[in-house]
């Protein structure tokens, strides 16, 4: 047995980085255990192992007593003078209280012990080293799914990727190597636990600091970022420095650093908005392309509301909404986005404005106005065209005609100062 737990040890250690004296501790600390089933509650109780043929013995000091009232603790005085002759009562005697088929047992709980051991040591290595790695991405294998989570192997250790935190839109196979984020590190029920991720807006907020020097180093910021994992993503970036353009940085030549990170999105739609402090221009970026034309800011609700053309409409909403409910994310605002009505003005209002118009001519009354327009003249320039026959005829304004030509002609210098007389009525 001795060899064989050596064996066992020096695998454990080699494999796992578990040092060699805690796992021989945890043997012994198995040993006695087994020894305190096996034998019962006997005072100070021990275990070795020979180290010659690996058997394992108990032992216990037990006083030594004119009576003995407790076989765990004690031990009569003659059978103590058949382990050791000069034995006197009060005296404490280490005894061999073996069981028998102790060994068989012994090596059974020692078993268990250990790989319980080995399993609680391997947890505790896993959360000292990344526990501080919170917010890194890692590489790793697919080893197995229980039911929609995926186990990646990290090499040494083994994390979660939970069904929750899995794109919908990919497919995994075992074998396949993929990289996750690391989210937490959480000390469950059954120790700690690797929870990976690859629906966490942080994911993409941390291939983009891979990718583009720019972001690592300071010089651009990302302000925001709105993701619907495997569909569309959007992230707002700012550039400290005037002469660096954020966009540009973030897209690279030929847009090669997007492409990048694309690829690793597994084609997800990553757009790259330029960050503004002016709420219009913010949100002008983040619907672009499609063209707004108005706003209404209700600045105390975070409420804004956007009128665009009507053939603008579904570019600036997107798909189920998407493009509009991305920005809300991203801007921290509420949005609505409406078609601008077209309004079309009918027959009626136009004559009521062009009556409304003439009758605000001095000297006119708005019943000579409603009759004027009736008869097609709508503007004082249609009126200037007239002459008095030409008013004469109408019988509504028969007797009125000369004044109001006069009145034409009064308005139109008024309006037209240095023009001389109105050709009105000559």
């Amino acid at each position: 047995m001795n060899a064989e737990f050596l064996a066992v040890i020096e695998f454990w250690e080699r494999e796992k980085g578990i040092r060699k004296e805690v796992l021989i501790a945890a043997v012994e600390d198995a040993l006695l255990t087994a020894a305190k089933k096996a034998v019962g509650p006997a005072r100070e109780l021990r275990c070795v192992i020979d180290p010659k043929n690996g058997d394992i013995k108990a032992f216990a000091k037990l006083i030594v007593s004119e009576k003995v009232s407790s076989k765990h603790d004690q031990i009569s005085l003659f059978d103590a003078r058949r382990i050791k002759p000069d034995s006197q009562l009060g005296e404490e005697l280490e005894v061999e209280v073996t069981p028998a088929n102790f060994g068989r047992i012994a090596s059974q709980n020692a078993k268990q012990a250990l790989m319980q051991h080995l399993r609680r040591a391997e947890k505790e290595l896993i959360y000292a080293e990344f526990k501080d790695r919170a917010g890194d991405i890692v590489s790793g294998t697919v080893r197995r799914f229980e039911r929609s989570d995926v186990t990646i192997d990290l090499g040494k250790y083994e994390a979660l990727l939970p069904n929750r935190e899995r794109v919908p839109t990919e497919e995994y196979q075992i074998g396949e190597r993929i990289r996750c984020y690391v989210k937490a590190v959480e000390n469950s029920i059954h120790g700690p636990e690797i929870i990976l991720s690859r629906a966490d807006p942080q994911f993409v907020i941390k291939l983009f600091r891979l990718e583009v020097s720019e972001i690592s180093d300071g010089t651009i910021e990302i302000k925001g970022i709105a993701r619907e994992p495997g569909f569309r993503t959007k992230l707002a970036v700012y550039s400290r420095d005037a002469k660096v353009d954020p966009v540009g940085a973030c897209v690279g030549l030929r847009g090669q650093r997007v492409k990048n990170i694309v690829r690793e999105l597994n084609n997800e739609k990553v757009d790259i908005i330029k960050w503004d402090s002016n709420v219009k221009n913010y949100l002008t970026n983040a619907l672009a392309p499609a063209k707004l034309k108005s706003f209404e800011i209700d600045e105390a609700n975070r409420r804004v509301k956007i009128w665009v053309s009507d053939d603008q409409l579904s570019l600036a909403i997107g798909k189920r909404g998407q493009n509009a409910r991305l920005t809300s994310k991203l801007t921290g605002w509420h949005v609505d986005i409406e078609a601008e009505a077209i309004v079309t003005m009918g027959f009626e209002e136009k004559v009521a404005r062009a009556v409304e118009a003439v009758a605000s001519i001095p000297g006119i009354s708005r019943e000579q106005a409603d009759v004027l327009v009736h008869h097609g003249l709508k503007s004082l320039e249609d009126l200037l065209q007239a002459e008095v026959s030409d008013l004469a005829e109408i019988p509504e304004l028969a007797e009125q005609a000369g004044e109001i030509i006069e009145a034409l002609k009064a308005e139109s210098l008024r309006r037209n100062p240095g023009t001389g007389e109105s050709s009105a009525g000559t």
